[in-house]
């Protein structure tokens, strides 16, 4: 059986918080989010040929009448309903550990002293989305000053937009190869001009909408597999390369649609997935997810010429704090600090100003699962969460 989509692979933990890990990770299915249950067939776990576990409800739900066939939901493959089976460990697992769930007392302190919050607390303010719909979304960026929140995710429009009340304005990016479809959307950004920049990794292109969805511009060929992006300050767009370990500046003409220059700025990369700019120092921070096991994550920071300014990896990080922190995603606040999300804790920490000192602070970690983007605003995070397919906002006060 493969491992489960994001299953973290932690350290020393304690028994009380490697039996929550089980229970979140590997007993309940990853779609709906309800717990695997062997005495009720539609909740039973079931192996794909793929070798991921969903329960028998999705894959009823996902899969098509004729031919039998549905798409992993995490790794794209086609699998055939008739070669399902159950997954007979993770059922003796569940009756193996059924107690009651573990105290959160020794889930680290979820507090903010200082950055760009004011208060002790950030408190959830907001929920919206859910599966249906949102499918699986990857990545979050916000539309100016208007507050538009913008989502990429495994839905048939590929990008949705909402109001910060929860309301859908309008969807496009068509699931689909085109020059006007996105094929498997990974990151969005929105540039100065309002335009959407999305990553399309299964087209290996870069693609710009208007805010309204009209298609105004593809960019290929000079990448092998592009996945993170942010804008600069003057609207250049910067787009990391996993496979080849670069990172483009690429210069647009938004009115009319044309490719000035493209630029490598920085080589030697490993893995990049996670791209930020800051508009008020220039830097850039670029996070690096090592294909090998033994490698922790690291986070590289940039000066505006793209000098290497410092970096650090999820061990230091470890080293400084009272609990584990695997980080996986970078946001700069309006002040310049850098802000990491751990999307194996459901964590969301402030490192403060690095080129001062480092000091770690965590801001946002109730009712978060998988942050998998998120975006600061002057008083508020807006997160992504791929955990329950929604959207949350959190601000420094519960009315704000």
């Amino acid at each position: 059986m493969d491992q489960s989509p994001g299953v973290p692979h932690h350290g020393c933990l304690s028994p009380e918080a490697t039996l929550r890990e089980i229970q979140i990770n590997l007993l309940e299915c990853k779609v709906c989010f309800e717990a695997f249950n062997s005495q009720q067939r539609e909740r039973r776990p079931q192996n794909l040929s793929c070798g991921h576990v969903l329960c028998l409800e999705c894959i009823t739900g996902l899969s098509h009448a004729l031919p039998r066939k549905l798409e992993c939901p995490f790794c794209r493959q086609l699998c055939s309903v008739d070669t399902i089976s159950h997954c007979q460990v993770l059922s003796d697992l569940q009756e193996l550990l059924l107690s009651p769930k573990p105290s959160s007392s020794s889930a680290p302190p979820h507090r903010a002293k200082g950055g760009f919050i004011l208060e002790t607390s950030l408190h959830l303010r907001a929920t919206f989305g859910g599966w249906g719909t949102l499918i699986n979304p990857t990545r979050i960026a916000v539309l100016g000053s208007a507050g538009g929140v913008v989502v990429v995710h495994d839905g048939e429009n590929r990008v949705v937009v909402f109001n910060q009340q929860g309301r859908k304005l309008h969807s496009f990016g068509e699931r689909g190869t085109g020059n006007g479809n996105i094929c498997y959307p990974v990151d969005v950004a929105v540039s100065p001009t309002g335009h959407v920049i999305v990553t399309d990794a299964g087209d290996k292109a870069v693609k710009v909408f208007t805010s309204r969805g009209l298609h105004k511009v593809t960019i290929k060929d000079c990448f092998q597999l592009p996945w993170g992006v942010d804008t600069d300050s003057g609207g250049q767009i910067l787009v990391s390369d996993i496979q080849v370990g670069t990172l483009f500046r690429i210069k647009v003409d938004f009115n009319h649609g044309g490719i000035l220059e493209i630029q490598t700025v920085i080589a030697n990369l490993q893995c990049p997935k996670a791209v930020a700019h800051c508009r008020k120092t220039g830097n850039t921070a670029v996070m690096e997810h090592p294909r090998e096991k033994h490698q922790n994550r690291k986070l590289k920071v940039f000066t505006k010429d793209f000098h290497l300014l410092y970096q650090m990896d999820s061990f230091i990080l470890t080293l400084q704090s009272s609990f584990r922190l695997n980080i996986s995603n970078v946001a700069f606040s309006s002040d310049g600090d850098v802000v990491v999300s751990d999307s194996d804790q459901g964590l969301i920490c402030s490192l403060g100003n690095l080129q001062n000192n480092l000091v770690l602070t965590p801001l946002v970690g109730d009712h978060l699962i998988r942050p998998a983007g998120l975006v600061l605003l002057e008083n508020s995070i807006i997160i992504v969460d791929g955990g329950d397919h929604t959207v949350k906002i959190y601000s420094t006060k519960p009315d704000a």
